[in-house]
């Protein structure tokens, strides 16, 4: 008897935020007749909906070591992923603790593309990543099966949440990302990774998977890619880091957030994300979004209503 019809899959940020990948692979997960039970941090309409999808709710924080037992007893598989945190480490430890504690066969760690770029004596500026490339160490220290995933920048994330504003009030991407290519990738294309690997764990324990858009291009290209979408024509401005993370305080973002925006900003402009893989396809056997297939389905968020 398959096991996951037994045990359900745990999968923690089920709410989710910018891109909601956690939200989409309980759908996912769900749609392919696993149980699912989510994790989420507060209850609210979000918890909800995740419900009448089908998934067992569980509120709470992944910094709570009763929460973490709540949600990992009787699950084999878990999907770990948590929003941008100074407390993204202890999270990981909690997990990492608890999972060996109940005996977990699979965790799937949402991890970034930048830490293939770290190691012992090399980080970045941002804390964000070297707590992700610490979080790495604390599960390959931990012994349990674990699978990386480590995604490019997400298009949910610069051309969608920090991009929207300008494209809808002046048709323009308004960002600070020099002239560097990039290649972002959807939130949904790497739930589409995580739920395949879940749905059957076993062949991708120890792999790490790098994830990538199907093109790098500069963000000229990128504004060339809405214009198509959105039927006007949108321009790329690069503005200057200072105000625009000025900008950021602001609305009222947290330091640490900031932070790590503006150091993936700089490395943006150096080149970093510059990479290309075919990770995507080999797993789904389905290319990722395009920015212009993303911007399109996105559409009413980029237009004057």
């Amino acid at each position: 008897m398959n096991m996951s019809s037994i045990n359900p899959i745990l999968v923690t940020g089920a709410a989710g935020d910018v891109g909601a990948i956690g939200r989409h692979v309980t759908a996912m997960l769900l749609a392919k007749g696993h149980r699912v039970r989510a994790l989420v941090r507060r209850e609210d309409e979000r918890a909800e909906r995740l419900r009448k999808l089908g998934a067992e709710v569980i509120v709470g924080d992944l910094t709570d070591l009763q929460t973490v037992h709540r949600a990992i007893e009787g699950c084999k598989r878990i999907y770990f992923g948590m929003s941008i945190s100074a407390a993204y480490l202890e999270a990981t430890a909690n997990v990492a603790a608890v999972a060996r504690h109940h005996g977990v066969e699979a965790i799937v760690n949402m991890s970034q593309m930048t830490v293939s770029q770290m190691n012992i004596s090399e980080t970045t500026a941002s804390p964000q990543h070297k707590l992700h490339w610490l979080a790495e160490q604390v599960l390959a220290w931990s012994g349990l099966p674990v699978v990386n995933v480590r995604p490019t920048v997400f298009i949910d994330g610069f051309f969608l949440r920090l991009g929207a504003m300008g494209v809808r009030g002046n048709n323009e991407l308004a960002l600070p990302l020099g002239n560097a290519k990039t290649s972002p990738i959807a939130a949904y294309d790497v739930a589409r990774v995580v739920a395949t690997i879940l749905d059957d764990p076993v062949p991708h324990i120890g792999q790490i998977y790098n994830l990538t858009g199907p093109e790098s291009v500069d963000v000229e290209q990128h504004a060339r890619a809405f214009s198509e979408a959105l039927g006007r024509t949108i321009r790329y401005r690069n503005v200057p880091v200072a105000p625009w993370s000025e900008k950021l305080r602001e609305f009222g973002l947290p330091a640490h957030l900031i932070g790590h925006l503006v150091v993936m900003a700089e490395l943006h402009a150096e080149g970093r994300y510059d990479r290309t893989t075919d990770d995507v396809v080999k797993l789904t056997a389905q290319e990722p979004m395009s920015t212009r297939d993303f911007v399109k389905l996105h559409a009413a968020e980029f237009s004057r209503s």
